[in-house]
């Protein structure tokens, strides 16, 4: 999504100019074409030739420089950026823009634009919140200018609040949002993922090996198409995509539950989740202890409610529903039931004891079988790729 983007980085005097390098470094990787905007302020922190060696083009920090005999150097840099990111973006920097002073390099570009312009803040936290400078913020965005808000935490200065620079990842997945099409705009989307528990006593539960990574995927990139997404999940560690409602459930009859507010309203269902099957008849409601002379535990266990077969019984004709298969045998067999006897449009099957494309790694090979019996194989990928495709397809049959 950044690929040949033109991304003009400008950088102010702040002690987040540190994360500014780690970030130019992740976007080269994302194959996009960086050029540096200094302050002079930010020299006093870093040399000019650092960030020409990060970003592998020429530094730029003179007021009056040509590019070129006929073309002067800050219209050439408006005109050639795709978007305009200020990191860190200071107090002094937001409050000269904010009222139109262009008296460096950087506010000069930044006011000879015509493209999106995004700031992401660094200050100590009093001077963030100073009512000067959120109100140079709000002036800002009425204006169209964009801001990935600073995190919290402990900072340079020894103070705790608000005012750290957000993480280059965060940046790059908000720049990404940027870029991508928004062709689902107007469709509401479920997306369960993770594992669910279902409690033996107060410290034992079953569960699965699942990590939530494919659904968590999925979300985020139906969000940064532009969908209105329920992320509802089982216990994982992962972070809840931006953009996403979330809902935090643990058994499988909570998973049901929590769908059931949002199925009617919905237009797509996808069960990238892997609730339980089953779960203790009796929950003991002390922990069981070992017993000398007893050395085996029998417990019985009771079906769980079939989540997938449920709402795909309840399906409108203008609702789709994606399953997913984790098999290890007979893949294409017992997926094809599962499409049949849960009514989904289309299933994602994968066979756990492959390499690559088992539980807790990033990356998958699945089949993908519509109803039709029509068979898609797809390679070894990384499982924001395959959420891409996945959401292709959904966004393919919905039209």
């Amino acid at each position: 999504m950044l690929d040949n983007k033109n991304i003009i980085v400008g950088v102010t005097g702040g002690i987040a100019i540190y994360k500014t390098l780690d970030l130019i470094s992740k976007l080269k990787k994302e194959n996009a074409n960086i050029e540096v905007i200094v302050t002079k302020a930010a020299t006093e922190f870093i040399t000019p030739l650092t960030f020409q060696t990060m970003s592998q083009n020429k530094v730029h920090f003179d007021m009056f420089g040509l590019v070129n005999e006929m073309e002067i150097e800050h219209i050439s840099l408006a005109k050639k950026a795709d978007v305009i990111l200020v990191a860190p973006a200071t107090a002094n920097t937001l409050g000269k823009i904010a009222n139109g002073i262009a008296d460096n390099l950087l506010t000069t570009v930044i006011m000879a634009t015509n493209k999106k312009v995004v700031f992401a803040p660094a200050m100590n936290t009093q001077m963030y919140k100073n009512p000067i400078v959120q109100n140079n913020i709000i002036k800002l965005k009425e204006l169209g200018y964009e801001f990935i808000n600073p995190g919290e935490g402990r900072l340079a200065c020894g103070d705790e609040g608000t005012g750290k620079m957000a993480e280059p990842i965060q940046i790059i997945e908000y720049l990404k949002n940027l870029f991508t099409e928004k062709d689902l705009i107007g469709k509401k989307i479920i997306v369960t993922a993770g594992p669910t528990q279902e409690a033996i006593d107060p410290v034992r539960y079953i569960t699965n090996r699942s990590s939530g990574k494919m659904g968590y995927a999925i979300a985020k990139e139906a969000s940064r198409r532009g969908a209105d997404v329920i992320l509802i999940a089982g216990p994982t560690d992962l972070e809840v995509p931006d953009g996403v409602k979330f809902e935090r459930i643990i058994t499988t009859q909570e998973m049901l539950e929590k769908i059931n507010l949002y199925f009617d309203d919905a237009d797509v269902l996808v069960k990238a989740a892997a609730p339980s099957d089953y779960k203790p008849t009796h929950f003991s409601d002390k922990k069981i202890k070992k017993e000398t002379g007893i050395d085996k535990l029998e417990i019985d266990f009771e079906k769980n409610p079939d989540i997938a077969a449920y709402f795909g019984a309840r399906k409108k004709n203008n609702q789709l529903i994606v399953g997913f298969a984790a098999e290890t045998d007979d893949l294409y067999e017992n997926a094809t039931k599962k499409i049949q006897s849960k009514n989904l449009d289309f299933i994602v099957a994968n066979d756990v004891t492959m390499e690559g494309a088992g539980f807790e790694v990033d990356t998958n090979i699945v089949s993908i079988i519509y109803k039709d019996g029509t068979i898609e194989n797809l390679p070894i990928m990384e499982k924001s790729e395959l959420a891409k495709i996945i959401i292709d397809k959904i966004k393919n049959i919905l039209e």
